[in-house]
């Protein structure tokens, strides 16, 4: 895509860059001019999305090993990042996920459920535990880490990563409905923490992408023919599609654009085919 933002002489720091999605905005930074440096625990990942950014022969990239739940490990990550690239000026927090341990295999609850039917009541805490703490101090650790540098620095900002479900919970992921309402929460409450110190905070909330960790969820085995989650999810987006990663790029540069959005802050962008907007009748 052709991108009217420059970006120049920028550090963008992505986690979860050994992603599709965050890749992507990895990619399209460093086409705009930006350093990027890409962390993922997946180090594999997220080093041939930095070569693949490099060979381009825009901006730089080089990718990181660091654990989002290890805040050790992050500091020293930060200090590589200094000394490779320089001091940070966008932070996009974009590690998260699911668990089949968290999600149920019911929408609705009955008390005619077979045994082998995963219900809420057999929900495993560890993997309640694992989701949230991946998205929401997956979160947290990544923004007390970077942002004590970013704090004064001029046109710094940060970019959460939350979701649909932040806005209404979808049925049978709770704990990663949930862990993404709280990164919108977050959001907001840091926005106005570091209101009085120059440090923007937005959020954007994809609607329906198909990647690499839902498509078995939305397609059958062909990966052409829809599941029945797939077909509501299509029947409830008034644009009657799922999105693609480079549809949510205008948003995430507008937002983290100092001279686009310098009065933008504590905002959670749905980008979503109008999802959100939608009641269903």
């Amino acid at each position: 895509m052709s991108v009217s933002y420059d970006f120049s002489d920028k550090v963008v720091v992505l986690t979860g860059a050994g992603g599709v999605l965050i890749g992507k905005f990895a990619e399209e930074y460093a086409k705009a001019g930006a350093a990027v440096a890409l962390l993922d625990l997946n180090e594999e990942a997220a080093q041939a999305k930095a070569d693949e950014i490099n060979a381009l022969g825009k901006g730089k990239a080089k990718a990181y090993k660091a654990n989002v739940l290890d805040k050790e490990a992050l500091e020293a990550v930060r200090d590589q990042v200094y000394s490779d690239l320089g001091q940070v000026d966008i932070l996009v927090n974009g590690a998260g996920g699911n668990s089949p341990k968290a999600t149920t295999d019911n929408e609705f609850h009955s008390n005619d459920l077979d045994a082998d039917t995963k219900s809420f009541f057999d929900l495993d805490q560890s993997g309640i535990e694992f989701v949230f703490n991946l998205n929401f101090l997956g979160t947290l650790l990544p923004t007390q880490v970077f942002a004590k540098d970013m704090v004064g620095r001029e046109g710094a900002n940060i970019l959460n990563v939350s979701s649909m479900n932040g806005f209404t919970p979808l049925t049978k992921i709770p704990a990663y409905s949930g862990a993404k309402a709280a990164i919108s929460n977050f959001t907001e409450w840091l926005a106005v923490h570091f209101s009085h110190a120059g440090l923007r905070v937005n959020a954007i909330a994809p609607g329906f992408l198909v990647s690499n960790q839902n498509i078995d969820l939305m397609f059958e085995a062909d990966h052409e023919t829809l599941k029945p989650r797939g077909e509501k999810i299509i029947t409830n987006t008034p644009m009657g599609r799922f999105g693609k990663a480079e549809e949510l790029i205008g948003g995430v540069f507008y937002l983290t654009s100092e001279e686009a959005a310098s009065f933008v802050n504590g905002v959670v962008l749905p980008i979503d085919g109008g999802f959100n907007a939608y009641s269903g009748v």
